[in-house]
């Protein structure tokens, strides 16, 4: 064969190869794109944020609840208990400030002046005696223990006229600003604590976080329950997906927001409408350092899609077909 012969007949090989491999493109990216995947719903498992005993579990398995349900209680009685103590603890605490805050009461004042008037009476007449003695003694006309007694009471009805001065001057001048501050601080700690009181005997009830369904009901009244024991497992209504996955050369076709259509394996093949949420970044395997490019095609990526679901009937697990919509 000649040289010549031999370059046309390369040349026809490699146009057909190229024209092969473009065709072939052109059919990736026409065909219709089929995926299958698995429906998955969001499971809650629900626990009290306090320890005690359970007195009631309201929902058996199955049952259908909405957003805010009571669906469990602890006997609140010892945190009732807890809350009253704090309220009157944080009363007193209230009371003590507002005192502090306004000062002393006019009756009170007027008390602390009649104490001292006495006091001042009591020094005078003291005063007097001791005077009179002491004129007496130079006359040898009263004893050394007589005059002694009389000097004494001068001093104690001096202290305490001292004392009743000092307690005028305060019941005028009011509570020092540094405790004013110190009865406030009190006060704002107390009622912080009546708040964590009236917020643990509040947790004594589990609530749905959300409508959903009563998968297992763990635990049941009389059993002692806490932060680490849940006590029903909720499905959530909202959201529900279909996890899927799609390969490298289909990934252009699949971009967060498209239309696709999920359809059971029901004998009715039911279509629910359904919107891309989620395209992993990444593979879920780890390809090798060296790769062929049939390897490339064995890369899968994960795929989370919005499923609407009206009537309820998606199960968790559910095996579905997804689908691009048309008029994407």
């Amino acid at each position: 064969m000649s040289p010549q012969k031999r370059i046309g007949i390369i040349a026809t090989a490699v146009v057909l190869a190229v024209g092969g491999w473009f065709a072939y493109g052109r059919l990736i990216a026409n065909a219709d794109l089929v995926m299958y995947g698995n429906i998955d719903i969001r499971q809650v498992d629900l626990a009290f944020l306090v320890d005690g005993k359970i007195a009631e579990v309201l929902v058996e398995e199955g049952a259908s609840v909405k957003r805010g349900d009571v669906l469990a209680r602890l006997d609140p009685q010892p945190y009732k208990f807890a809350l009253a103590q704090a309220e009157g603890l944080a009363a007193q605490a209230q009371a003590n400030f507002a005192k502090a805050g306004a000062g002393s009461r006019t009756k009170e004042i007027d008390g602390a002046r009649a104490r001292l008037a006495e006091a001042r009476a009591r020094l005078s007449n003291a005063t007097a005696l001791l005077a009179r003695r002491t004129t007496l003694a130079r006359d040898s006309n009263v004893s050394k223990q007589a005059l002694d007694d009389a000097e004494r009471d001068v001093s104690i009805a001096r202290a305490t006229v001292a004392t009743r001065e000092a307690e005028l001057s305060l019941a005028v001048e009011g509570f020092r600003s540094e405790e004013v501050d110190a009865a406030r601080a009190v006060a704002k700690s107390a009622a912080a604590a009546a708040d964590q009181a009236r917020y643990r005997l509040e947790q004594t009830e589990i609530k749905a976080p959300s409508d959903g369904t009563i998968l297992t009901r763990i635990r049941e009244p009389g059993s002692l329950a806490g932060p680490t024991a849940p006590v029903l497992t909720l499905a959530l209504t909202t959201p529900v997906w279909a996890r899927t996955y799609i390969d490298g050369p289909h990934l252009g076709m699949l971009p967060p927001g498209a239309k696709v259509h999920v359809r059971t394996d029901a004998p009715d093949g039911k279509i629910y409408d359904g919107t891309v949420g989620f395209v992993s970044p990444t593979a879920e395997f780890t390809p090798k350092a060296v790769e062929t490019p049939e390897l490339r095609t064995d890369l899968v990526y994960r795929v989370r899609i919005v499923v609407a679901n009206p009537d309820q009937l998606l199960r968790q697990g559910m095996p579905v077909t997804v689908t691009l919509a048309s008029g994407k």
